[in-house]
C-alpha cells in the first residue's frame, strides 16, 4: 500500500471514540446536541468527615451569634442614650438596700425609662462595682436612662430642710420635728437634756430618721459649746459649762437682737459678781410653764413672780438649776465675752429693743416711760376697735 493510502485510512479508519471502525456521520440534531460533560471528581473521606461536617456547621453559629449580638448591642446603647419617655419632671424614690433590677423595674413602671432590662444591663457595665444609693431624685423630663444612671450613682437627692430657730425648748424642737411629713421613725423616748440641742436649719433627705436628725442636733451643740467656751473670759463668773449653757439660754430669751446680746449678758454678768438676782422673766415662765412654753394669749401676772419654783430668778439667787431653752452661737458668743457695761437693769422700749440703766433710778424712769407707752397703744388699739365697731356697714 502507498504512504497516501495509509494516511487516507489512518483518517478515516477511527472514529469519534478514538477507536478504530467506521467513521459515522452526525445527524444536525446530534451535533447540537450538548456533549455529555465528565463527572466531577469524587470528595475525599477527609472532607465528608462528621467532625469536618460539624466545625464548619459550629464556624456558621459563632458567626450568626456575633452578628446577632452586635446588632443587640447596638440597639440597647441606642435605647441607652436616647433620650426617655418622661414627658414632665417627675421624682422618683430608690428605698434603701433596693437592687439593680427593683430599681429598673420601677423605672420602667412609672414610665421613666422605656426597657428595664436595657438599664439594668447596660448599668450594670458602666458601674463597674459602684452602687446605686438609696434617696429621692428628681428626674428631669426626656432623661435618658444613662443619665438617669449617672444620677442615681451621684447619690445626689432631693434634700428637704427642717428650720429649729435658738430660744425653742427641747419640747418645742421635738414637736417640730414631729410634725415634719418627710421624717420617718420615732423621736427618742427619753429628752435629751435642756440646752443640749443646737439651733440651725437641718438639711436631709426623703426617708431620714428623726433620731438621726436629734443626734446631729446634739453632736453639734456640744462641739459648738466646747468651741466658744474655751474662748472665754476668763473672768467670767460662771465656773462650768452648765452654767455658761444656762445663762447663755437666759441671754437668748431675754432678746431677739444680735447687736443687744453682749449687753444684756452683762448686765447678768454684773447682777451675778454683786450677788443680786437676775430678776428674769424667761426663767419665772420656764418654772411655770417648762418646756411646753408660755400660751400666746397669756400674759405674765404679777402673781407669777411670787410662785415658788426652781427657776424663779426674783425669788433665788444666782442661775436656776438648767437652761430654759437652747441657745445659738450668737448668745453663746455674748456670755463667752461679754460688753463691759456698769449696767445693771433693762426694759423694753416699745420699739423691739431695750434701754439699759447703770441705777435703779434711771432703770424705774425707763420703767414708766416704757408703761406710758403701753398704755398709749393700748388706748389706740381700743379706740381703733371701737371705730370699727360702730362705723356704718360698706354699701
Amino acid at each position: 500500500m502507498s504512504d497516501s493510502n495509509e494516511n487516507s485510512a489512518a483518517q478515516f479508519g477511527r472514529n469519534e471514540t478514538g477507536s478504530n471502525g467506521p467513521i459515522i456521520p452526525k445527524s444536525a440534531n446530534e451535533a447540537l446536541r450538548p456533549e455529555r460533560v465528565p463527572e466531577p471528581p469524587k470528595r475525599s473521606r477527609k472532607a465528608r468527615s462528621q467532625v469536618v461536617i460539624f466545625l464548619n456547621f459550629l464556624m456558621t453559629v459563632v458567626v450568626f451569634v456575633a452578628l446577632a449580638a452586635a446588632g443587640a448591642v447596638y440597639y440597647a446603647m441606642h435605647a441607652y442614650e436616647k433620650p426617655g419617655p418622661l414627658e414632665a419632671n417627675q421624682n422618683f424614690i430608690v428605698r434603701g438596700g433596693a437592687g439593680i433590677i427593683e430599681i429598673a423595674e420601677g423605672l420602667e413602671r412609672n414610665n421613666i425609662i422605656t426597657d428595664s432590662r436595657v438599664f439594668r444591663f447596660v448599668s450594670e457595665a458602666y458601674l463597674d462595682n459602684e452602687t446605686l444609693k438609696a434617696g429621692e431624685y428628681e428626674i428631669k423630663a426626656h432623661a435618658s436612662m444613662q443619665e438617669i444612671m449617672e444620677l442615681l450613682k451621684s447619690g445626689k437627692s432631693i434634700l428637704y430642710a427642717v428650720s429649729l430657730p435658738e430660744g425653742l425648748t427641747v419640747k418645742q424642737m421635738f414637736r417640730k420635728l414631729s410634725d415634719d411629713p418627710v421624717l420617718v421613725g420615732d423621736l427618742p423616748a427619753e429628752l435629751p437634756a435642756e440646752g443640749s440641742l443646737k439651733p440651725d436649719t437641718y438639711k436631709f433627705t426623703r426617708g431620714t430618721k428623726r433620731g438621726e436628725i436629734v443626734q446631729q442636733m446634739v453632736s453639734a451643740q456640744k462641739a459648738l459649746v466646747s468651741q466658744i467656751w474655751e474662748k472665754r473670759d476668763p473672768e467670767l463668773p460662771v465656773t462650768s459649762v452648765e452654767e455658761f449653757v444656762t445663762l447663755a439660754s437666759i441671754v437668748e430669751k431675754e432678746t431677739g437682737r444680735a447687736d443687744e446680746r453682749p449687753r444684756v449678758a452683762s448686765v447678768f454678768i454684773n447682777r451675778l459678781e454683786k450677788g443680786m438676782r437676775l430678776q428674769s422673766d424667761p426663767t419665772i415662765i420656764y418654772g411655770i410653764f417648762g418646756g411646753e412654753g408660755k400660751p400666746v394669749d397669756r400674759a405674765i401676772l404679777k402673781s407669777d413672780l411670787e410662785k415658788e419654783t426652781p427657776y424663779n430668778t426674783y425669788l433665788i439667787k444666782g442661775l436656776p438649776p438648767t437652761p430654759i431653752a437652747n441657745p445659738g452661737r450668737a448668745a453663746l458668743e455674748a456670755v463667752a465675752n461679754p460688753s463691759r457695761t456698769p449696767e445693771l437693769y433693762f426694759v423694753a422700749d416699745g420699739t423691739g429693743g431695750h434701754v439699759f440703766a447703770a441705777t435703779l433710778d434711771e432703770h424705774n424712769a425707763n420703767v414708766r416711760r416704757w408703761r406710758k407707752l403701753e398704755a398709749e397703744k393700748a388706748a389706740e388699739a381700743a379706740k381703733a376697735a371701737a371705730d370699727a365697731a360702730t362705723a356704718p356697714e360698706a354699701q
